[in-house]
């Protein structure tokens, strides 16, 4: 495997076949020539590359619990000024939080909201699959509308989940941190332009990556890349930034094709094909609609 691909993360990690994650670990790192400090919030991408005795990792990595990881690289950060200061060690290192939207959308949510508000230096990453896949697929506060999973299965009764997904940007961007970004593992180009400027960033950053879970969402562990981008090109996932406060759209699709394309790749949306569930359907476009509307106007202001 190519040796700079892998400088920081190496291969023969256990990550499940068609799976993202390791893609977002090594764009994110790559990003930077300076050192890094990883600090990791317990799920996917945490037990797949620490499988003990071993360490895919190869650079400084502490695991955290879910609910943890923010704070423990405010501490990091906090005690890197402190050495410093004293001339103890020569070159700072970024900080950067990796965890899934278990750890961030619910479990790690007030531990985020405490390092944005205290304005530590540091890179938060969320990769998000929509789901708890660490502990069996439950349904987490990213989890879509209509989406089955195994604490919101459908049933004669039941479309599957049927609260609204949080929105997490809009959450860390009432923090007034000066860098967040939406990505997309389906588009690398973007994200590691994205890294650059969140790793570049003096205080907070913070970047969401949508990250298509071929064990929750149920496709061929091949089509990762293709259901990413339907996610994009369907509006589902829109690709943005907020510097300072204002919005940027990074790709605006001249037809936005259908929900419906990316809903049909995925068993965990099979339900929702059925005659009786059209109207789920035309709910979730709706919804989808309804957010682009929003997106394309504070864009515009």
């Amino acid at each position: 495997m190519n040796k700079k691909l892998t400088e920081k993360l190496a291969p023969g990690h256990s990550t499940c076949a068609g799976c993202g994650i390791p893609a977002i670990f090594r764009t994110v790192l790559g990003a930077t020539d300076k050192p890094v400090i990883v600090a990791n919030a317990t799920g996917c991408g945490e037990v797949t590359t620490t499988l003990y005795p071993y360490t895919a990792w190869r650079v400084p990595y502490i695991h955290n619990a879910f609910e943890n990881a923010a704070v423990t690289a405010s501490g990091i950060e906090s005690a890197q000024k402190v050495l410093l200061k004293k001339g103890k060690v020569k070159r700072q290192a970024k900080i950067v939080v990796f965890a899934g939207d278990g750890g961030t959308y619910d479990i790690g949510l007030q531990s985020l909201s405490g390092a944005l508000e205290r304005g530590h230096n540091f890179l938060y990453v969320c990769y998000d699959n929509q789901g708890y896949m660490n502990t069996g697929g439950q349904r987490s506060s990213a989890s879509p509308y209509g989406a089955s999973t195994e604490t919101t299965p459908f049933g004669v009764h039941d479309i599957g989940n049927e609260l609204t997904r949080k929105d997490i940007m809009q959450i860390v961007d009432a923090h007034h941190v000066k860098y967040a970004a939406q990505a997309n593992v389906a588009y690398l180009e973007d994200l590691e332009q994205k890294a650059k400027k969140a790793l570049a960033t003096e205080g907070p950053a913070f970047l969401l990556v949508l990250q298509p879970c071929t064990n929750l969402w149920k496709f061929p562990t091949s089509q990762y890349v293709n259901v990413g981008r339907l996610a994009t090109e369907t509006n589902f996932w829109p690709l943005y930034e907020i510097e300072k406060r204002r919005y940027v759209i990074n790709y605006l699709p001249k037809s936005p094709k259908p929900v419906e394309e990316f809903l049909k790749t995925q068993g965990r949306f099979k339900h929702l094909f059925k005659p009786e569930n059209k109207k789920v359907i035309e709910k979730i476009q709706g919804m989808v609609d309804e957010r682009w509307k929003e997106l394309l106007d504070k864009s515009k202001k």
